[in-house]
């Protein structure tokens, strides 16, 4: 796909982009690169191919889940305005 200047001008009109009149032909030219390497990827048969998430064949390191803080939720609550069966009550906010 090739673009011309009429395409660059609605492009740059559309993203509110200030394009000045030297540097169209060089957007021009290099968005219709891009546009020619997208059109060229995807006439690759993927149909074989496996999605993956990360390019390099890694996994995450995990550590164990354990607690690392103690339980001050009574602390906590003692400082709310209202609590409830160990919740907090709050305004409702909607109508």
């Amino acid at each position: 796909m090739s673009l011309n200047r009429a395409d660059i001008e609605k492009i740059a009109h559309l993203a509110r982009l200030a394009v000045g009149e030297e540097d169209i032909p060089r957007y021009t030219r290099e968005l219709s690169n891009i546009f020619a390497m997208v059109e060229q990827m995807s006439a690759v048969d993927t149909r074989d191919v496996a999605p993956m998430a990360h390019p390099l064949a890694a996994s995450q390191r995990l550590r164990p889940d354990q607690v690392s803080e103690t339980d001050q939720r009574e602390r906590f609550q003692a400082l709310a305005p209202q609590v409830e069966a160990g919740l907090y009550l709050v305004p409702k906010v909607i109508e």
